[in-house]
């Protein structure tokens, strides 16, 4: 009995995730509401009370209505630590016209997690369209698939996951947390350094462990410190010191990597820098990719993020959510902000146990204005220990928020390169 008390002390106070094929079908449930609650006039279906359904093979459900502006919703919501947020593993929902009750789609959500679902339309008298989405961008788009709408209310989501087969991007809803434990544990390791670390302009460690300024190398006076560069450097310096018994040299992390710029910008090179956060994280991460690979993974493409798995995303402002194109990545400027938090959530899922170092642009002034990389940061897209996904911000000697992060260059640019990690640091 000590030791049942003992685990259930040490056991999250809540479940993860099931495999996105165990998810308790409910489909027999929907069958029972269609002519109640699916079909029926509006006024009818809003006047009914909530109740609790328990499934035959275990969980509950509360089946409600909400009422928005244009639209209502009826929501199977499953059970999650004890609510029914709608949006737990295998809620469902049918959204409908609240004054004519037709039925305008279906969303289902596959993972505990609100920005994550699959969607459908109706399209033709015998077929419908799919959505999946991930964080406001979509990975597919009006997929058109034989089957009516109306057939979507009844038949089990396993039975449609199957009609859509391979086009369906099933890994994006099954990330396994045990693969990202190495990832958290160099993040703790970090994290237990930052007290060390202080901001000073323009500063970083040298390869003799000196506190200077990277502009002259000149020995900084006093504690020392580190600037958002100095730190990117100084955390690959303890991702890569436990390899090679040694701290990076500053000089070669400023030199030119790659074909960027033009005639044009070339004049500002010595008063402007405009590539200095893009060449100082390319080096990095080259760097890198050649000590824990080979000299092949110190190659641009293979380090540069350059790929990008949906073209359209949801942009939400005050006046209402529009649905437009996403450009993807432009060549030495990366990505526009408005897909970084989709991106990175892919690349947690395609690429498990990397840290990304980020270079913030844009074309700004004085004039001439020209595209400059004037911020590094370092990002680890990641999933915690309960399955939820989370990206932690390291910058300028500090651990930031995301959120903040996201939200503090609107219509800027980012650049990402790849940094392997392990659970080890030492800088």
């Amino acid at each position: 009995m000590a030791v049942l008390l003992l685990l259930g002390l040490l056991l999250p106070l809540r479940g993860l995730d099931l495999p996105t094929r165990k998810i308790a079908d409910d489909s027999s449930l929907r069958i029972d509401l269609k002519d109640l609650w699916f079909t029926e006039a509006p006024v009818q279906v809003l006047a009914r009370k909530s109740f609790i359904h328990t499934l035959s093979g275990g969980g509950q459900i509360q089946v409600r209505t909400e009422v928005g502006k244009d639209e209502f919703m009826i929501i199977l919501a499953r059970e999650w630590n004890g609510s029914y947020p709608g949006w737990a593993q295998g809620s469902w929902i049918l959204t409908r016209g609240k004054n004519d009750g037709t039925m305008r789609r279906i969303r289902i959500f596959l993972r505990s997690d609100p920005n994550t679902y699959i969607q459908f339309r109706p399209f033709t008298p015998d077929r419908c369209i799919m959505d999946v989405v991930l964080y406001d961008a979509y990975v597919v788009h009006s997929l058109p698939l034989p089957i009516a709408f109306e057939r979507l209310l009844v038949v089990p989501v396993a039975e449609i996951l199957n009609i859509v087969g391979n086009k369906f991007p099933r890994r994006y809803f099954d990330p396994d947390p045990m693969m990202y434990q190495d990832l958290r544990t160099f993040m703790d390791l970090v994290r237990k350094r930052l007290p060390e670390l202080s901001f000073q302009d323009d500063g970083a460690i040298d390869e003799e462990g000196r506190y200077v300024f990277i502009n002259t190398l000149n020995q900084q006076e006093g504690r020392g410190g580190l600037n958002c560069s100095g730190f990117a450097k100084w955390m690959v310096d303890g991702i890569l010191r436990p390899l090679t018994g040694k701290r990076l040299t500053i000089a070669p992390l400023k030199e030119p990597f790659g074909k960027r710029g033009s005639s044009f910008s070339d004049a500002y090179e010595k008063s402007r820098d405009p590539f200095f956060g893009l060449d100082w994280t390319r080096n990095l991460a080259s760097i890198v990719g050649t000590a824990f690979r080979s000299a092949g993974y110190g190659q641009l493409e293979e380090f540069e993020v350059q790929q990008w798995p949906f073209s359209i995303i949801i942009r939400r402002t005050k006046g209402g959510n529009s649905v437009q194109p996403y450009p993807g990545f432009l060549l030495n400027a990366g990505f526009s902000f408005e897909g970084i938090h989709p991106l990175l959530y892919t690349l947690a899922i395609d690429e498990p146990g990397h840290i990304y170092l980020a270079s913030v642009n844009n074309e700004i002034g004085p004039a001439p204005r020209m595209r400059q990389h004037f911020h590094v940061a370092v990002l680890a897209p990641y999933f915690n220990e309960y399955g939820d996904f989370r990206v932690a911000v390291f910058e300028s000697a500090a651990e930031t928020s995301f959120a903040q992060f996201k939200n503090r260059y609107p219509g800027h640019f980012i650049n990402l390169v790849r940094i392997p990690v392990e659970n080890d640091f030492d800088p």
